[in-house]
């Protein structure tokens, strides 16, 4: 044993024994975090860590973000999730669930006015003590399809997601950690909080806004038409935080600029928060395109912690209709499991929102705009517990609260605070590390952005 882990090994013991649990400074997480094979103490457990948090065994996170889908919509019938293959409307009628692939295009309105809806709640704020039979109320376009919100996905379409989940883990009661759509749910991924913005910006969604441009707030008692304010904040992220730790952060979305903003440009959350917007992060961190991401990890290189988000065609979102969703998640999953990180790395898959999708599940009222209705949250790792259902309740700021423990970082926000980890019931990091199985997708992804806007699939077996 080299004299550096003889060192460590009897700071730990010494910590095990005493009062009080020695701590390294964020310094010194970030050079364990970056060396594989060195557990690193945490406060008050120290050795126990490895079996909590996965200290000392997995040093990248990746937060692969997709859009707009419901539980019982994904993974409608999965065995041992909690799925409805039929729901109630505002009417008292039973609706069946009918088939809708991933390919088919659609837009329901997934306001928090249309939560609150969707929801029917008998509590005294809108939006709480759901009954859950008011998804017909909402808005939809083309307004000549009968039940638009009533349909789930074909297993032919979602089969990868269905493998992925036979070979891992999927979580069937996440609820997104926002009420509404997709600007807040985004914010919610990098700073587990969104400042109670509520809805969407008028037209730009980050800062360098018109004067005119504005988002409203939630107040206290719901009301989502609060005072206005610009999509432009300044809390701390994650990022931040890693930043402070010396640790390594990647947020890789489409591109966005004067001249080369793409479809789902408007995902990269970090366009919305000023010190990372026009600080040098915003050009060392956030990344364009995001098949970048899958270059960069076959060099060689991949972050402590990473977001991807997609380009529309390349997401479960019901506006964009490409279809492309699970062979794109497949192609990023299998990038990082034929990789040299593979070891070391935790995936997490999750929907921001439920895109007015019917779900029979009612959302916990822990505040002005959270929860939010039920998504899918799927947890790929060499220590993921195998074609496991985990029944333990988590939400979007559940990723960002499993990172904050691994890596011994404070919480942000209310959300993170009260958000639980997956560590527990979704890991086991006892046992040795499992091979890869590569995920077939039947569709290649088409992620890849050529200078005349076509798209192309890249080689990424």
């Amino acid at each position: 044993m080299s004299s550096r882990r003889l060192a460590l090994a009897g700071a730990l013991l010494l910590a095990g024994c005493s009062s009080f649990a020695l701590r390294p400074s964020t310094t010194a997480l970030g050079a364990f975090a970056q060396d594989d094979t060195l557990p690193y103490m945490r406060g008050g457990a120290p050795l126990q860590a490895l079996d909590t948090t996965g200290a000392g065994k997995i040093s990248h996170v990746v937060f692969i973000v997709q859009e707009n889908r419901s539980f019982d919509n994904l993974f409608q019938g999965y065995p041992g999730a909690d799925t409805v293959s039929k729901g109630k409307n505002s009417k008292g009628e039973t609706v069946q669930l009918q088939p809708k692939g991933l390919g088919y295009q659609l837009s329901i309105d997934h306001s928090a006015q249309a939560m609150f809806e969707a929801c029917d709640g008998a509590g005294k704020l809108p939006g709480t003590d759901c009954r859950m039979d008011g998804f017909n109320l909402e808005q939809s376009w083309p307004p000549l399809q009968q039940n638009p919100q009533y349909v789930y996905v074909p297993h032919s379409d979602s089969a990868p997601y269905f493998a992925m989940a036979q070979e891992w883990v999927l979580a069937d009661k996440t609820f997104a950690s926002q009420l509404d759509e997709s600007f807040v749910a985004h914010q919610y991924m990098i700073a587990a909080q969104a400042d109670w913005a509520v809805d969407l910006p008028v037209t730009t969604w980050g800062c360098g806004a018109s004067k005119v441009d504005t988002i409203p707030t939630i107040t206290k008692d719901r009301n989502p038409n609060g005072p206005a304010m610009k999509p432009c904040f300044d809390y701390e992220t994650l990022g931040d935080e890693f930043d402070k730790a010396k640790l390594s952060w990647r947020f890789y979305a489409s591109p966005f600029g004067k001249d080369s903003t793409s479809p789902g440009a408007e995902w990269s959350a970090y366009r919305a928060v000023r010190h990372i917007r026009y600080g040098p992060d915003w050009t060392k961190d956030v990344i364009s395109p995001n098949w970048k991401f899958i270059t960069d990890v076959r060099a060689g290189t991949l972050a402590n912690f990473t977001w991807i988000t997609p380009h529309c065609h390349d997401s479960d979102h019901t506006n964009c209709g490409g279809g492309f969703g699970p062979s794109w998640v497949s192609a990023l999953v299998n990038t990082v499991g034929q990789s040299k990180f593979w070891n070391s790395t935790a995936i997490f898959v999750i929907w921001d929102d439920w895109g007015g999708l019917y779900d029979h599940v009612p959302p916990p009222y822990l505040g002005r705009d959270s929860l939010g209705f039920r998504v899918p949250l799927l947890v790929i790792s060499p220590y993921a517990k195998h074609g496991h259902v985990s029944h333990v309740q988590y939400e979007t700021a559940s990723v960002l609260r499993f990172a904050e423990d691994l890596f011994g970082l404070p919480q942000l926000a209310d959300a993170d605070k009260r958000a639980m980890s997956p560590a527990a019931d979704c890991f086991d990091f006892s046992r040795k590390p499992r091979p890869f199985v590569k995920i077939k997708a039947p569709l290649p992804p088409r992620f890849f952005m050529r200078g005349d806007g076509e798209y192309e699939a890249p080689d990424y077996e």
